[in-house]
Order: structure tokens, then C-alpha cells, then sequence
């Protein structure tokens, strides 16, 4: 397949995130998380009242004040995706005492209310469980009623849509999409509401950071969103890059990116690793087509018999949508000016 390009930008996200002619298909993001107290620096910057509520003891009053500055991001964003494109933002609620009130913030309903104020179509959603087994992980006063709280466990991805479906109106747009196609039963793993099995990773910035680390969210997760959302030549656009997570999953899923970060050092740091954390995934389509004949020879073994066949692969598939699917492999990454990559692929 043809080579993708990929843009790594350093600019104010709550602006429109890449110029006019560039047509975004897909936004794959995760914010920072109004609440949790390695963002309160940032959000204060952005707005110095956030501060000034904090101080006072006013949880809800900085908690409005910091989504007011998001609302900005999804008015562009909403602006910068085309008709019928796709939006996935991964968020979860914070947990906080503020002054001598402790309490829960919903991240993720205050977002929806922001994005379809924006215009945004909301459509099902998914609950990421991230379960954790760490001992202290009980919020309370231990045994004793009624004062102990469930711990969060989960995280949101919100899924809303700009206008109607889309239209693959050309003869090229219609192979393209054939060739995006997933497997049946990925399908049926991919688009349930609840996932599972998927670990959250603690990604280290170091000094590159205010904070030393980023939310990032597993590779995993932004490449299931990207082959669910959108389609090979796509563009997908990252308004929250961090260490470029959504770039790495486009890239590898044979999208084209470009991924926006306020943070100099984050912004370049996400750009320096780039090319090495895209040839450490170039396996992912090998592990998606030995995933798929494991299923096959399980099926096969307990009588099952397959209507149609891979056109690339010549592996048993369960429905005609999958014959033409084609699964991109990174062959090599070269720089093409300043923080910008083309991606090669094997043939």
C-alpha cells in the first residue's frame, strides 16, 4: 500500500488543530483529566480563577472552570472533522478531597454535555475496565459504615459522531474501506460495550515534563479505536498527543496522523521516539492474522465449516466483508522535514 505521513505539531489545542485543507476523519484523544491533581497546574495556566477555587475549597466551581477550557477543544474539533467523521475521547472520572469535602467528578458526562453543545452526534459508548489488585486500593474508612467508597476501576471512551453516517461516495474510497475491514470475530470482541484484559500503562516523560509522566492510554486501545473508526488513508488527528500513542496506532493501522501537544518537551519527545515505537508495533498485523487462524483451527476443530475465503491470506473468514482485507505492516520510517514521517509498507 501506498506510504502515510505523520505530523507531530506543537500548538495550543483548544485552537483548530491543523490547517483547513487537511480533512480529518477520526479523532482519537485522551485530555487531561479536570480534577486530578497532576493537571491542576495546567488547567491554573490556562485560567487563573481555577487556582483561586481550588484554594477557596470550591471542587465544583474549579471542576466547571477547567471543562470550560475543553468545551473549547471539541467547538474546533467539531469544526475540523469531516461530515460523518468519528470522534473517540478517553476519560475518566476523578476522586478528589477539596478543602474538607471529599467527592467524585463525572469527567465523562460533563464532556458529552460539552460535545453535544458543540454539535456533536453521541453515540454508544464503551467502559474500559482496568482493574487494579493493589491492597490499599479501598477509598475510606476500611470496614467501618458508612463511610468507605467503591474505587474506580474503569474508564470512559466516548464515542460521538459529526452529522450523519458517512458517505464513501468514490470507486477508491469504497476499495479502501474493503481492505479495512476487521475480522468477525474481532467484531464481536471490539464493538461490545465493556472491554477487558486491557492493562492501563504509566508512561514515563521524565524531565520532559512538568509532571514527569503522561495519562497515556495503551497502544492497544487507540489501535482498536482506529481500525474501528476509520478506514486505511485516513487522517487521524490527536489534539492531546503526550507521548504520540494515537500517532503510533495510526501509523501502524496505515493511517495518515497528526498529533498536537502544548508541552515543547512532550511535543518533541513524542517525535524522537516515534520511529522506533512504530517498528516495536510493525507485528501488529502479524498478531491480528495468528489471532484469526488460532480461531479458525478451533472452529474448524469443533465442526464449524467457513463460507468464504481471505483473498490476501487464503485463510477460512466468516462473512465476504473480510475477503478483501488487507492488514498494513510497517516496513520503515524516515524523517520528512521537521517532526514530520513517511510511512513505508511491505508489499
Amino acid at each position: 500500500m501506498e506510504g502515510t505521513r505523520h505530523v507531530v505539531l506543537n500548538a495550543d489545542s483548544r485552537q483548530t488543530a491543523c490547517s483547513p485543507e487537511c480533512s480529518i476523519d477520526l479523532v482519537v484523544t485522551s485530555p487531561p483529566y479536570p480534577m486530578i491533581e497532576m493537571w491542576d497546574s495546567l488547567f491554573s495556566q490556562l485560567n487563573s480563577s481555577i487556582r483561586a477555587r481550588l484554594s477557596e475549597g470550591n471542587g465544583n466551581g474549579a471542576f466547571e472552570l477547567m471543562h470550560r477550557e475543553l468545551d473549547r477543544v471539541w467547538a474546533n474539533l467539531f469544526v475540523t472533522l469531516r461530515k460523518g467523521g468519528m470522534a473517540c475521547i478517553v476519560v475518566g472520572d476523578a476522586v478528589r478531597k477539596v478543602g474538607n469535602d471529599f467527592a467524585m467528578y463525572s469527567n465523562q458526562s460533563r464532556i458529552v454535555s460539552g460535545c453535544l453543545s458543540a454539535g456533536f452526534t453521541l453515540l454508544p459508548g464503551i467502559i474500559w475496565t482496568k482493574e487494579t489488585n493493589k491492597p490499599n486500593k479501598f477509598m475510606g474508612s476500611g470496614m467501618l459504615p458508612p463511610s468507605a467508597y467503591p474505587t474506580l476501576e474503569h474508564e470512559h471512551i466516548i464515542v460521538l459522531r459529526k452529522g450523519g453516517s458517512r458517505i464513501f461516495g468514490s470507486q477508491e474510497e469504497k476499495l479502501r474501506r474493503r481492505s479495512s475491514a476487521f475480522f468477525w470475530e474481532e467484531r464481536n470482541i471490539w464493538f461490545s460495550d465493556q472491554w477487558t484484559g486491557i492493562k492501563g500503562e504509566r508512561q514515563s516523560a521524565g524531565d520532559r515534563s512538568p509532571r514527569g509522566r503522561t495519562a497515556s492510554f495503551p497502544f492497544e486501545i487507540a489501535a482498536r479505536l482506529v481500525n474501528m473508526f476509520s478506514i486505511q488513508g485516513d487522517n487521524v488527528l490527536d489534539p492531546f498527543l503526550g507521548l504520540g500513542t494515537t500517532s503510533v496506532a495510526a501509523a501502524v493501522c496505515g493511517r495518515n496522523s497528526i498529533g498536537c501537544e502544548v508541552e515543547t518537551g512532550l511535543c518533541s519527545l513524542a517525535s524522537e521516539r516515534f520511529s522506533g515505537n512504530v517498528m516495536a508495533r510493525a507485528g501488529h498485523a502479524s498478531e491480528r492474522l495468528r489471532a484469526h487462524t488460532e480461531y479458525v483451527g478451533e472452529c474448524l476443530a469443533a465442526g464449524k465449516v467457513f463460507g468464504h475465503t481471505s483473498h490476501v491470506y487464503s485463510v477460512p473468514v466468516t462473512t465476504s466483508q473480510e475477503t478483501d482485507m488487507h492488514l498494513p505492516v510497517p516496513a520503515s520510517v524516515r524523517p520528512e522535514g521537521e517532526n514530520t514521517y513517511r510511512i513505508s509498507y511491505e508489499d
